[in-house]
């Protein structure tokens, strides 16, 4: 009774606020609910609607597009950045908290300074295109083109630092006798690399794929700051889209079958995730 008397003000709190709202959530996602006016069960309308809501097909695609832009990029950056500073350089701790301040820095803040970058009139990056020559450099946000690649971007910069951590920890706990052995075997830099770090980074690559596939298709601070899903909808993902229905529209149901479809469509990715992760494990 000692034990619960401390717990159960956690539990009591996590049973209200988180699982008591999933709960509630499923319920309103089958209702037609404004906030003003009493809910009205609807049953399978909400869901039936996402079929022929184009703009929702637009937000997905438009998720997607994040997801295949950033996540194995991301990955990439963040091993390599790793493999550059796991070395006894001098200044190696202040290049280390550099690349992962961005991660931890206000999402308002990143969005406000990146809008200034990707001004297409008086932005660093168009000036510096200029002065390289390019007669007509992208207009960056306001093009339908160029608007999702710059979030990409931009996103890809901010969340590469916090990986890098990741991978770094996972490059200190390779035993170091392993490369000297393989150096004396004659192997190349790029052999110790293939065969040696990527191999024991494998649970690393897994863990922060999920983490990071969870986290693009959870796209929303940079929309909301940057976008507000504009030019055309081109940059709209699902979680904006979300918002924009629940308090804007203020069209609840609709919004909570929304948040319960791309549930379902994360827990599968990761299912599949580990799935093929543990086949892997019993074929190696």
């Amino acid at each position: 009774m000692t034990a619960w008397s401390f717990i159960l003000p956690a539990v009591i709190g996590l049973g209200v606020f988180v699982y008591g709202a999933l709960v509630y959530s499923l319920y309103i996602s089958f209702t037609s609910w404004d906030l003003l006016s009493p809910a009205k069960w609807v049953g399978l309308a909400n869901y039936a609607r996402l079929f022929r809501d184009e703009s929702f097909h637009q937000c997905m695609y438009n998720t997607l597009y994040f997801v295949v832009a950033i996540v194995p990029a991301g990955l990439v950056l963040a091993m390599a950045m790793a493999v550059a500073l796991n070395r006894p350089l001098k200044g190696v701790a202040f290049f280390r908290a550099a690349y992962y301040m961005p991660s931890i820095t206000s999402a308002v803040a990143i969005g406000l300074v990146w809008l200034w970058i990707f001004n297409p009139d008086q932005g660093i990056l168009n000036t510096i295109l200029r002065a390289l020559g390019a007669s007509y450099p992208p207009r960056w946000l306001e093009s339908t083109r160029w608007a999702k690649l710059g979030l990409s971007i931009m996103r890809l910069w901010q969340v590469s630092g916090y990986y890098m951590i990741m991978y770094l920890a996972g490059l200190q706990n390779i035993p170091n006798e392993l490369y000297e052995a393989a150096e004396t075997d004659g192997a190349t830099p790029w052999q110790k690399t293939r065969h040696i770090t990527v191999p024991l980074l494998s649970n690393t690559t897994f863990f922060a794929t999920v983490m990071l596939l969870i986290e693009v298709f959870n796209l929303f601070e940079a929309v909301y700051v940057m976008t507000e899903g504009r030019p055309g909808g081109s940059t709209n993902t699902v979680l904006y889209y979300i918002y924009t229905e629940a308090f804007q529209s203020y069209r609840m149901g609709y919004a909570s079958a929304i948040a319960w479809v791309l549930f379902v469509i994360l827990f599968v990715v990761t299912l599949v995730q580990f799935m093929v992760r543990r086949r892997n494990e019993r074929v190696g």
